[in-house]
């Protein structure tokens, strides 16, 4: 008969008994997480169901009573767009004036092109370009077809926007022509071409400098101020007493 106490050599110790593996990480924990954030979310005072009423309450709101948050990303869109719009103008036009300027036809440049009244002017202004714009990376051609567009465009934007500093420009411009002609004009004919250079530019002075006066402004005197007129304030006046001597003969 065995005894329960003693010891069993066919028992294993607990120590050396296998130890259970972890059980490896289900893939949609993260995703899981993922989900009840979701759900949480779309509560009635959760983030996105506030954005969403936000969302669909402004028909009724208007662009003034709309959540900020719809506004900003309105206004950044808005100025995103106009952003885009703009670059593409400007890259759009910066492009065809380049292609203008460099399109522009060879301009025998200091070599009489014409005998007309307007080669008094136009002749020596070719000339001196040629002269003085040998080391510029553009073409004689291109500088003058510059200083051509900067003219007419003083000339015209300076009469109907009457801004002053196209006003300027044009004076600027006026008088590089005039040196201009001085300096490239043979000297038997350059008081006469000087002469009808300054009479032209006058004469399209009258347009470019169209309200341009050297008269102080005098301030008007200031409006007297008005008293508001109350019609629902009535005034009652007692009626004149009656002179009882009236009918008296004895009166004065």
């Amino acid at each position: 008969m065995q005894n329960d106490n003693a010891p069993r050599t066919d028992r294993q110790e607990l120590a050396h008994l296998p130890v259970p593996l972890p059980k490896p990480q289900t893939k949609d924990r993260p995703f899981a997480a993922l989900r009840t954030w979701w759900d949480k979310a779309w509560e009635d005072d959760g983030v996105l169901n506030l954005m969403w009423m936000d969302i669909l309450n402004v028909p009724q709101d208007g662009l003034r009573h709309m959540a900020p948050w719809i506004r900003a990303v309105l206004m950044l869109t808005a100025a995103s767009f106009v952003l885009l719009v703009v670059a593409a103008v400007g890259e759009a036009a910066l492009q065809t004036l380049h292609q203008l300027l460099t399109a522009v036809p060879t301009v025998q440049v200091g070599v009489d092109t014409s005998d007309s009244v307007l080669a008094i002017v136009d002749q020596p202004v070719r000339t001196y370009i040629a002269q003085h714009s040998a080391g510029l990376p553009i073409a004689a051609s291109t500088v003058y077809t510059l200083w051509l567009a900067t003219g007419i465009a003083a000339l015209v934007l300076g009469y109907f926007t009457r801004s002053n500093a196209l006003r300027a420009m044009w004076t600027a411009w006026g008088a590089a022509t005039v040196f201009m002609v001085w300096t490239d004009t043979p000297d038997t004919s350059r008081t006469i071409a000087v002469a009808l250079t300054a009479l032209a530019w006058t004469l399209l002075s009258a347009l470019a400098l169209n309200g341009l006066t050297l008269r102080r402004t005098v301030g008007r005197p200031a409006n007297p101020a008005k008293t508001p007129t109350r019609p629902d304030v009535h005034i009652h006046m007692p009626a004149p007493a009656v002179d009882q001597h009236s009918n008296c003969p004895f009166r004065d």
